[in-house]
């Protein structure tokens, strides 16, 4: 049942909703979620870089990519524009990097999205996720991105997202502030070189 939407939302409700927000992501199957404030989401103009040096190869292949996404200081000015958001993380078995690590992405994306649409319409309205991975490779890997070509929209408006890293969010960073042990991944990574993958993204809330 949607929420009645009032201008200022007092703070013992909204700090119990955010509870329940991490609560949620539990039970759908996060392996851990944590509630910070926006005062926490570190922005680097160096993540950016890394997506054009070496080049990625999403670069520009999907609506919520670079250089479609936000721009740094966009991304900034909508951070500031909150109070808090959760952190959201699945850690998944190291052998997914070679055969299953779409299906923890879009389990992933699963849980943002619900807790984003909970928040929605609990009267969070501007309620606004960032993935984990790039949309492009998690619903769409084998077709061309709709959402760019003329007069087309997305396949997936509910589901797909700016990634934080697509949008300059310094994830490792911020992941291991909140605590969490988190692992470099790439090309070269063998399943024996990491106990596990990690799988994170956040919900703007308020």
């Amino acid at each position: 049942m949607s929420r009645k939407i009032i201008e200022v939302i007092p703070e013992e409700i909204l700090k119990g909703d955010l509870k329940n927000y991490r609560k949620k992501a539990l039970a759908l199957g996060a392996t851990d979620a944590t509630i910070i404030s926006t005062d926490e989401i570190i922005i680097d103009e160096r993540v950016r870089a890394k997506c054009l040096y070496p080049r990625c190869e999403g670069y520009g292949t999907s609506a919520h990519c670079p250089p479609y996404a936000p721009e740094l200081d966009e991304t900034k000015r909508i951070v500031a524009a909150f109070s808090y958001a959760i952190l959201i993380k699945i850690d998944a078995p190291p052998d997914t990097i070679e055969k299953d690590n779409r299906t923890v992405a879009l389990k992933h994306s699963d849980i943002l999205s619900q807790i984003e649409a909970m928040a929605f319409y609990d009267g969070y309205y501007l309620a606004l996720g960032f993935g984990g991975s790039a949309c492009k490779s998690t619903f769409c890997p084998t077709e061309e991105c709709s959402a760019l070509a003329r007069g087309q929209s997305c396949r997936f408006p509910f589901q797909a997202r700016v990634s934080m890293h697509g949008a300059g969010m310094d994830v490792f960073k911020m992941a291991s502030r909140a605590g969490w042990d988190v692992y470099p991944v790439g090309f070269s990574t063998q399943p024996a070189d990491v106990p596990y993958v990690s799988h994170i993204g956040l919900v703007l809330i308020y």
